[in-house]
């Protein structure tokens, strides 16, 4: 398993950009905008990380930006941490077979959330290339939230 990113959703990008990236230094290195699910992903990295050229390899900050206006309050604003795994399918089964919920399946063979015990979003990403849809994932339900 490999950490790849900590999730914060954000309401304003360029005061953001300005605070982790003028301020902090950090540097965009990747920037998604996503129309259908109304969203824009902007990932940070340290700037010693740049300098290394491990942009792509350190972990990054996922900024959030949902377009349609939404009130997060303290800690709604904190998304998710992301982990890379060998093989979804199989790190799943193996949580589940410990006793943990899989809120949301890799229906899609490439993600899944769970939750801590303290109800951290944990978001679980398929090392390389999704895998080929497979049940029971591909017909899952959805469990609670993450």
């Amino acid at each position: 398993m490999r950490y790849l990113h900590t999730m914060a959703r954000v309401t304003d990008i360029d005061a953001s950009l300005d605070f982790y990236c003028n301020k902090l230094g950090m540097v965009e290195v990747r920037r998604i905008e996503n129309e259908g699910g109304r969203f824009t992903l902007i990932f940070l990295a340290a700037s010693e990380d740049v300098a290394a050229g491990h942009e792509h390899k350190a972990p990054l900050l996922e900024l959030t930006y949902n377009w349609d206006p939404e009130s997060y309050g303290e800690g709604r604003n904190f998304g998710h941490l992301a982990y890379e795994v060998d093989d979804i399918y199989a790190t799943c089964q193996s949580l589940m077979d410990a006793g943990v919920t899989i809120n949301r399946p890799p229906r899609d063979g490439n993600m899944a959330f769970i939750r801590s015990p303290d109800n951290i979003s944990i978001e679980l990403l398929q090392k390389g290339p999704a895998k080929a849809a497979a049940e029971p994932w591909a017909t899952m339900q959805n469990t609670g939230k993450w």
